[in-house]
Parts: structure tokens; sequence; C-alpha cells
């Protein structure tokens, strides 16, 4: 989970675990390094936009991901800073024909600013040029296809209806190559077989249980993310042992009381809840202008060392923790 790396993260069972790409990382306004809110979550040949904040999709463009595939977008809530994106984007889709379906999940009142911006301003009067699904988040699951569940819950922040994400991959039990060559269990549609925990009769007779070649059960790669946020007070449950967890310092701690009115946090109070839940990364985004880069790594590694303070385009393997 280092800063940047190139192409797909193959784990060494030969499964591609969570991506994450950083678009945008800076708070409320963008800098000259900085753009506005969005990231990218992929698993397998699944994608998540989080966030679009003006200018994603020239950011999109820049990181070299694409559009393709790009067709579900989940929304933490509804500040400009992180919805405008939406009407570039949509204008993008319609000339580049990149996608037949777009998704968009958010929080009831973000909901309302997005169906005026999309089909008041966009869209006015013309018809849509793609199929577009507007989703009101509730709480629990949102999707779940193959070994990935995302969730969502709710944050607190200023307004309503504010929401992070789990990306979860499924509980496993490990294939063990070297019990199969022990076995004598041919490579193929056989070992397939039984990783899908199905029995199977080789040539001579012999009936091998699922059990006999998989290892312990063990937990899914989990990936945390949360936008905007006031209190980490309900979070734990959420994000307790990740792997991974995305959340914003907008502040440093000299100025926490200005952080408590606008329902933000502190660099050391990302990174103290970080140690709570007892997570394995902590990226820090949504960076004010007002600080420099080493400040908010400084302050939140004194307290939590694994912390990395996200940069536009930084992209980052997420594994499954050993601990």
């Amino acid at each position: 989970m280092n800063r940047p790396t190139n192409g797909r993260s193959i784990s060494k069972s030969g499964i591609t675990l969570f991506e994450l790409t950083f678009l945008g990382t800076s708070a409320s306004a963008p800098s000259v390094h900085r753009g506005l809110s969005a990231q990218v979550v992929s698993f397998r040949d699944q994608r998540f936009l989080i966030d679009c904040g003006e200018g994603t999709q020239r950011q999109i463009l820049r990181s070299g991901l694409g559009f393709r595939r790009l067709n579900r977008i989940l929304i933490t809530h509804g500040h400009l800073d992180h919805i405008l994106g939406l009407a570039g984007l949509l204008s993008t889709f319609s000339r580049w024909e990149a996608l037949e379906h777009l998704e968009v999940w958010a929080g009831a009142w973000a909901m309302e600013r997005i169906r005026d911006l999309v089909f008041g301003v966009v869209l006015r009067g013309a018809r849509p040029p793609l199929d577009i699904s507007l989703q009101v988040i509730e709480p629990g699951v949102l999707f779940q296809e193959g070994d990935l569940t995302v969730s969502a819950f709710p944050v607190i922040h200023r307004g309503p209806g504010c929401f992070g994400f789990q990306f979860e991959e499924s509980t496993r039990r490990p294939f063990l190559p070297e019990k199969a060559n022990e076995l004598g269990i041919p490579a193929g549609p056989v070992r397939r077989e039984l990783v899908s925990g199905n029995s199977v009769t080789l040539p001579d007779g012999r009936v091998i249980e699922p059990g006999q070649v998989l290892g312990p059960e063990r937990r899914g790669v989990k990936l945390v993310h949360i936008g905007d946020c006031g209190s980490t007070d309900n979070l734990y449950e959420f994000v307790e042992g990740a792997d991974a967890l995305v959340l914003e310092a907008t502040y440093l701690s000299i100025e926490e009381e200005l952080a408590a009115q606008f329902g933000h946090l502190t660099a050391a109070q990302a990174a103290g809840f970080a140690h709570e839940a007892n997570v394995e990364q902590l990226f820090l985004t949504h960076i004010s202008r007002r600080y420099r880069e080493r400040e908010i790594l400084a302050e939140a590694q004194e307290i939590f060392p694994r912390t990395s303070v996200a940069r536009d385009f930084d992209h980052h393997i997420i594994r499954r923790s050993e601990n």
C-alpha cells in the first residue's frame, strides 16, 4: 500500500484485490496541485467513482483510468465541491458513448441537488444520452455481487444524508496447492471445483472433498471510505479492523474549534480514530490549502505512524492485513 504503483496487482492466490486511485484531494476549493474530491475504487472488473467534484472528468483522463465501466457513482454528501463535476462528466459520457447505463447513489438531500443539476441544467429539455438511474441511499448493503459487498453507513457532517462506504471482499478459504500436489490433483477445472466448495471424483475413483485442499477461513479485504466528517463517535463499528481507511483531515489541531464549527476533523482526530479502530493504513484527504502537506502528515503520524497524505493521482493496492 505504498505511494503510486503502476498496473494491476495480483495477490499470491492470483486474485486481483482492491485498487484505490485519488483523483481530487483538496478541501472546498481546488489548488494548483489538488483537484476537488473524487476517488476511484476498483475490484476486478468493477469500478466505483466516489464523489465527483468539479473537474473530475479531466482528472479521470489525466489518471489514465478512462471512462469505461465507470458506471457507478457513490456520493458521500450533497455539498457542491463533491457533486458539481457530475455535469461535465455526463456531458462527456454523452459524446464519448462510453457507457449505456449510469447509476448515481446519494442521500435524499444530495439527490435533490443532483436531480436539479442533471435534469434541470445539463439535460434540460433534452433526451438523456444514456440510461441514468438515481438511487437514494439508505444505510445497509448497496451491492452484493460475486465476492464483493458494498455497504453505506451514516456519517455526521453539515446537513442531512451524509454517508461513508465499506468495500468488503467475501470471507474465503485459501487453496493450498501443496496439499493438492500431494493428493495428485491435476491443475485446471478439478481444482477450480474444489475452490468453489464442490467435491470432485478423480480418474482413479478417489473422491476429494474441498476441506482436504482448503486452508482455514480468513476474512477478505476491507476498505472504508469516509468523506467530510465532523465526528467519529458513530463510526467505530463500520471501520474497525479495516485494511485501509480513507478519511478527511481538513484542519490541524491548532484550529480544532474551527473544525468543529464547520463539521470537519483535524489530522490528529483522524489519526486517533484510526488508532482506536485498529486499521492497517490511513489515507488522509480533503486537505486545506492553508496548510503544508508535511504539517498534516507530522501531526497525524505522531499518533498513527501508518498514515499517508493522499495526492492527486496516487494509486494504491489494498491487500489483506496479515495481523
